[in-house]
């Protein structure tokens, strides 16, 4: 069979929907300074959509050093991979004030967080090794195991007892074997907002011999006294021995970063194939990276008031009988009952209605029945913000619970 006849029958578990999502739904264009008032096909919307978490994004030091770095460089330079051509002192530079804020020996600079835990993963592990991963794991670390031509095991999404049962399968595996194990996770799981428990699984180190890896996407710059990341709010931090934290979040940029010991991070410097045989980040990015980190670093002010707003937000929607898990982190999800044809219409009556821009989750992703509202409180936000969408939700979910959204046509969304 020819491959695009395939294409054609077989769109996609997303891309099955394209036709009547594109462009509302499935690639929306928020237009206008990044914030959380953003215009959406001609109209202000109160956006709760962006991983802006510190407000860093048109933070007028962030924006200059940004400006300045590309007047003084260009976006050329360095011209090709670290390895042959693209190094720099800023490039090293901010590695080492990057191992040095989140309590590593060393770091090594990733040109895509998503594409770069993929090659962690990839580069960490041989055919002998054991890899063990939450089940509710990011889709890069999803992609990264598929690679592995290994065995892997999943457990039970923070399951200290179903981790330990996995163990045993891996320990029994690699016996007598030049085999290891690797242990994968997330400091802050993206769409719950459940911090990963990484004390608990540090705790089986004292009975199990394996490495731990921690995704730390969205506790990068969020958790911890000083914002270093989850293994800092969880006081664990010499237990984790391979830590990952992207940029495109608390940092407002692009790109990402591993840290370790000095061994580790020489060895992923020399043989991450998806950093050795591709284009380095661009000085100006890297220029402005340290910029947000210093700001990260010297303005504790930033997450603290991140944090007014999430307690507003989440203390507010608790107070309305709303259930938004078990997060305990930013990261806030508000679960309904509800059919895929109400969840759009929601939506809509949300954008059209209210000009509120969030996120929505259906199955597969979540169980069938269940709809989920994904906000991401910022800095930037108010508590006007909050209050206002907290009147909305509000309204919405009696709508919800009346059958206003079983009706597709009174809510179709604009073309």
């Amino acid at each position: 069979m020819d491959i695009f006849e395939k294409i054609k029958e077989k769109r996609g578990p997303i891309g099955q929907h394209s036709k009547w999502a594109h462009g509302y739904f499935a690639f929306p264009k928020l237009e206008g300074e990044i914030g959380p008032h953003m215009m959406f096909r001609g109209k202000e919307h109160l956006v709760w959509s962006l991983n802006n978490y510190l407000g860093l994004a048109n933070h007028p030091e962030v924006r200059k050093a940004d400006a300045e770095g590309a007047a003084q460089y260009g976006l050329a330079l360095p011209m090709g991979a670290r390895m042959m051509s693209g190094n720099s002192n800023n490039h090293e530079a901010l590695e080492k004030e990057l191992a040095d804020f989140v309590g590593f020996e060393d770091a090594f600079l990733l040109n895509y967080g998503y594409q770069g835990m993929v090659s962690i993963i990839d580069t960490l592990v041989d055919r002998h090794d054991v890899i063990v991963y939450d089940a509710e794991s990011h889709a890069c670390i999803i992609d990264g195991v598929r690679l592995h031509q290994g065995k892997r095991y999943v457990y039970t999404h923070n399951d200290m007892e179903s981790l330990e049962k996995q163990l045993q399968r891996a320990e029994k595996l690699v016996e007598g074997t030049p085999g290891a194990i690797l242990v994968i996770t997330e400091g802050v799981f993206g769409m719950s907002g459940v911090q990963g428990d990484l004390k608990g699984i540090v705790e089986l180190k004292k009975k199990y011999n394996f490495r731990l890896l921690v995704d730390d996407a969205h506790g990068f710059g969020t958790m911890g006294k000083t914002g270093a990341g989850t293994h800092e709010e969880q006081h664990c931090i010499d237990g984790i021995d391979v830590y990952f934290g992207t940029f495109a979040k608390s940092m407002a940029g692009i790109g990402g970063f591993v840290a370790s010991n000095e061994q580790v991070v020489e060895f992923l410097r020399y043989n991450m194939r998806s950093q050795t045989f591709a284009k380095s980040i661009p000085m100006p990015m890297i220029v402005g990276l340290r910029k947000r980190l210093e700001l990260l670093k010297t303005n504790p002010q930033l997450k603290a008031k991140l944090w007014e707003i999430v307690n507003a937000l989440q203390g507010g929607l608790k107070e309305l009988g709303f259930d938004i898990g078990k997060t305990n982190s930013p990261v806030t999800p508000v679960f309904m009952h509800g059919s895929l044809t109400e969840a759009t219409n929601l939506i809509v009556d949300l954008r059209e209605n209210y000009s509120i821009f969030c996120s929505i989750v259906t199955y597969p992703v979540i169980p069938k029945g269940l709809l989920m509202l994904r906000l991401i409180p910022t800095a930037a936000h108010s508590l006007e913000d909050v209050q206002r969408t907290l009147g909305a939700f509000s309204e919405v979910k009696v709508k919800l619970q009346d059958g206003v959204y079983k009706e597709a046509e009174e809510f179709a969304a604009p073309r």
